[in-house]
């Protein structure tokens, strides 16, 4: 079998640099480049993609052996009815390792047909450093990195304003650019970095806030040889991911021109504010998870694909999303139900397994996080509680005894809230149980027995879970 190179598959064509990506894992291969080399096709993009390989192990030299070349397989459900594409992918030039060949590194900052630095560095990339103290040396955290670099290009275009760029991370934090600007601004400050590159930050280079949604299963090793057979080359860099994609970026008008995504068809939304997109996905997407976990757990259900495929469960999902979450939200009511509908369909996703017990993990600050919100606001609109969230949070709170049907559950978090929940659970009367865990103030910031209702409903909801049980 032919390895997979530009020769043995004629690809020829190279378009120039414009964008540097610090990352070269599954997500950034199989959302970012599989975008660009869209972009490329259907909307004259004409760009490629240069990596800067963010730590000293990683895949740069196997990307290298392919040159950049690799194939994205999506598998999912779209609007109804099973979906499969294979691409592939040709926009990445290659990685440069810094580690290995620093003047290198700084040399990709000298390109003058640069335009965007892209990252995903994981949630703990977006940090400063103190112990990166001088410029001499490759700074170990990626903000310093590209502090190095960002300053490199400044120098060598003798601080042109038209050659400042634009960062668009993609790290899963929130305000994810404000938070790289305000890292970088520490460097400038802990380097006795020249004013002038600083002005040259803060009034030339942009910084996008973004969210980013697409499942990435990765490397499918237990079907690797066939789908090798089918493609006929030996492509070790392959990425499997879900059809649905999103990318919501915050940004100046202009940029939709440079970065032409809707001419391709792609979901991408330049926007003005992107947090009642953030809004939108934690309290649907991860609230409807979150929300049904232990429901469909207790039920006896065990994947996500199961849950919404039961009956029972798949019924509370969808009733759930439709009448207690999406009334609590502000964007439009056609645009949240066609989110809500392509949640349901990526739940349905016979391509992914996802384990309920794997969700579970920290379910007790997930529902602060992504449900309770919810709650609030429908109680604060509807002056009513929501029966169904709050059949959940009994749930919950069952699920945390940690044993259902005479079978124990893998319960995992921290030692705090599993003590917690096992002295609890001793207490003698489900009131008592249900009145300890809504008043503790540590798992979500206030107490919520002063709720009218709450605590006689979570009581009922955990009776009638009880009751059900078999004996």
């Amino acid at each position: 079998m032919k390895k997979l190179n530009r020769q043995n598959a004629g690809i020829t064509q190279q378009h120039p640099v414009k964008i540097l990506q610090f990352g070269e894992g599954n997500f950034l291969r199989a959302f970012v480049d599989w975008m660009v080399d869209v972009m490329n096709e259907h909307a004259g993009f004409n760009g490629s993609v240069q990596i800067i390989q963010p730590l000293a192990g990683g895949m740069g030299s196997l990307i290298n052996e392919q040159d950049g070349l690799y194939h994205v397989i999506l598998n999912g459900i779209r609007n109804g009815k099973s979906f499969s594409e294979t691409r592939l992918i040709t926009c990445v030039t290659g990685v440069v390792n810094p580690y290995e060949d620093f003047r290198g590194f700084l040399k990709t900052a000298e390109n003058p047909d640069l335009k965007f630095v892209i990252s995903n560095t994981t949630e703990a990339g977006i940090a400063f450093d103190e112990n990166d103290k001088s410029v001499e040396v490759l700074p170990r955290s990626f903000p310093g990195k590209l502090t190095l670099l960002l300053h490199h290009r400044f120098q060598f275009f003798n601080g042109d304003p038209q050659k400042a760029l634009t960062l668009i991370p993609c790290e899963l934090i929130d305000k994810n650019g404000t938070e790289l600007k305000k890292v970088i601004l520490q460097y400038i400050q802990l380097w006795n970095l020249p004013g002038d590159f600083r002005q040259w930050i803060e009034n030339h280079t942009t910084f996008c806030n973004t969210l980013v949604d697409r499942i990435v299963p990765g490397f499918p090793k237990e079907t690797i040889g066939e789908i090798q057979q089918q493609l006929g080359y030996e492509d070790n860099l392959i990425v499997t991911a879900e059809p649905f994609h999103l990318w919501v970026i915050e940004a100046p008008e202009r940029l939709r021109e440079l970065l032409p995504a809707h001419k391709a068809g792609l979901d991408v939304k330049f926007v003005s504010d992107q947090s009642p997109y953030r809004t939108r996905k934690v309290r649907i997407l991860n609230g409807a998870h979150t929300a049904m976990v232990p429901v469909a757990y207790l039920h006896g259900v065990r994947t996500v694909r199961e849950a919404v495929d039961d009956t029972y469960i798949g019924r509370f999902i969808r009733e759930t999303i439709a009448e207690e979450i999406i009334p609590t939200l502000d964007l439009p009511d056609d645009e949240l139900k066609q989110f809500a509908n392509d949640v349901i369909e990526r739940f349905q996703n016979p391509f992914i397994k996802h384990e309920l017990i794997t969700i579970a993990l920290n379910s007790i600050s997930k529902y602060k996080v992504r449900v309770l919100p919810s709650v609030l606001e429908y109680i604060n609109r509807k002056k009513t509680l929501p029966k169904r969230l709050v059949h959940s949070l009994a749930a919950l709170i069952c699920f945390y005894k940690g044993t259902w049907n005479n079978v124990s559950i893998p319960l995992n978090d921290s030692p705090e809230v599993l003590n917690f929940a096992k002295e609890t659970w001793s207490s003698s009367s489900i009131q008592e149980i249900a009145t300890k865990f809504l008043s503790n103030i540590s798992f979500w910031d206030q107490d919520l027995t002063k709720i009218n209702g709450l605590t006689d409903l979570v009581v009922v909801e955990m009776e009638k879970l009880i009751s059900s049980q078999k004996s």
